[in-house]
């Protein structure tokens, strides 16, 4: 009997052990989770999760979704003051015919959004502007992103981590 109570007390604490262990491991993974960042506009954040969904969909090179994010796009646009030149870019890649020209007209789209997301106030996390220079034929790209880690939307798998952060915006 007083074995079968120390292998229970055993069992009992080193599960409390493992327990514990899973417990902490849980709140790293969720405090290093990067948060999109949030905008006192309304539908300027709306707008940004336009084009970061536009740009996931280059990097894993899905035309279709591309296509559709960048429709979407143009309508959140429609509701943010001051977004005529960037809402005429996005409207050249939800036009564009297939990747390559998406790609190629997204160049332009991210520089007019870059500068209307840096004169916006952000009121949470923050975002970063990201370079290629391989981009558009060795001319070089720019993209926002939401994570420091590079993933290219001008090459997509084919040269995914090419490119460096040049300004974080917060």
């Amino acid at each position: 009997m007083k074995k079968t109570m120390i292998m229970l007390c055993l069992a009992l604490v080193s599960w409390g052990a493992t327990a514990q262990h899973d417990h902490a491991a849980h709140g790293a993974q969720t405090s290093s989770q990067k948060m999109e960042p949030m905008f006192k506009d309304k539908a300027l954040g709306s707008s940004y999760t336009h084009y970061i969904t536009l740009k996931n969909a280059l990097v894993a090179s899905d035309f279709q979704k591309a296509k559709s994010a960048s429709e979407s796009l143009v309508k959140a646009l429609h509701n943010v003051k001051g977004s005529d030149k960037v809402h005429a870019e996005a409207a050249k890649v939800a036009q564009a015919g297939s990747l390559e020209n998406q790609r190629k007209a997204f160049t332009a789209l991210s520089n007019e959004m870059a500068t209307l997301v840096k004169g916006a106030d952000i009121s949470m996390g923050e975002l970063y502007l990201e370079y290629c220079p391989m981009a558009n034929g060795n001319t070089g790209g720019y993209w926002l992103s939401n994570e420091k880690e590079i993933r290219n939307p001008y090459f997509g798998d084919k040269m995914l981590k090419c490119g460096s952060v040049k300004e974080t915006i917060n």
